[in-house]
């Protein structure tokens, strides 16, 4: 694989990270990359670059949707620096 070849995440990974950092009350991490082949940022294997977060957590209670996705991203970071291209955050109301 080639430095710029971006590497596959894993939703468990995405998942069991956003668990851990945000306990979250309603957590679905969806793996789109399939949907965004040949697009900017894949990685030719059709997963681990392009997800989909659908989130409740307490933690986002009186903030802003800004401040909520920041948490998201945070969270996540680690990932953006092993191949995480793209990442859509839906945060609904508590289940």
């Amino acid at each position: 694989m080639s430095a710029s070849t971006p590497q596959a995440v894993r939703s468990s990974d995405i998942e069991d990270r956003l668990q851990a950092t945000l306990k979250p009350s309603f957590l679905q991490v969806l793996d789109e990359s399939a949907a965004h082949a040949g697009h900017a940022g894949a990685n030719g294997q059709g997963h681990g670059t392009h997800f989909r977060v659908r989130i409740a957590s307490e933690q986002f209670a009186g903030k802003s949707r800004v401040a909520r996705h920041r948490l998201v991203y945070d969270s996540v970071q680690k990932f953006m620096d092993q191949g995480l291209h793209a990442l859509a955050i839906e945060v609904v109301e508590q289940p």
